[in-house]
């Protein structure tokens, strides 16, 4: 990457995101923690730079079953460790603080997704899944005899999934 002008910087910006958030993102996450909780690109730019460092070869593709997720690859990382400096310090502290304080979360709302429907019978199935870049680490179906009760195990599930991954692994690896 010739680093030359507004352009260039602002695909640096957008690799230190990646490089700073450590996992695979979509672009609605990208673009809601670059533009619309913080200043540091505009929606356009945005918009413009994904397709342009994928086409650099600077990000990847990891689609999962639902979403088209990114990542920084390592062609991506080692221009973003060229031209580190570049980027203004005060906008890498700014998405330093942000992602350790927002990074679970941020992560969360891309990687747990719930969904629920109605059987014949009258009863609801809920599909609860952890979603990692490239395939589900889990999933899970539950018949439940109400709507109420889907509705809350789906309401649920954001704040939960973590806690019953990590109690689901630690007793089955037992």
């Amino acid at each position: 990457m010739q680093v030359q002008g507004e352009t260039s910087v602002n695909k640096l910006i957008l690799l230190f995101v990646f490089d700073k958030m450590e996992s695979s993102l979509s672009e609605q996450v990208i673009v809601e923690m670059c533009t619309a909780r913080n200043t540091w690109l505009n929606y356009m730019d945005c918009m413009e730079l994904l397709p342009k460092l994928l086409d650099d070869g600077f990000i990847c593709r990891a689609s999962s079953s639902e979403e088209t997720l990114y990542a920084i690859t390592a062609d991506g990382r080692e221009s973003l460790n060229n031209f580190y400096i570049t980027i203004p310090k005060s906008i890498r502290e700014d998405i330093s603080a942000y992602v350790k304080n927002n990074s679970g979360k941020l992560k969360n709302t891309q990687e747990c997704k719930a969904d629920y429907y109605q059987n014949k019978d009258g009863t609801y199935t809920v599909y609860l899944k952890i979603i990692a870049p490239v395939q589900p680490m889990l999933e899970l179906k539950f018949i439940v005899p109400n709507k109420k009760t889907a509705q809350n195990i789906y309401k649920n599930w954001d704040s939960k999934a973590s806690e019953l991954y990590s109690a689901i692994y630690e007793t089955l690896v037992d």
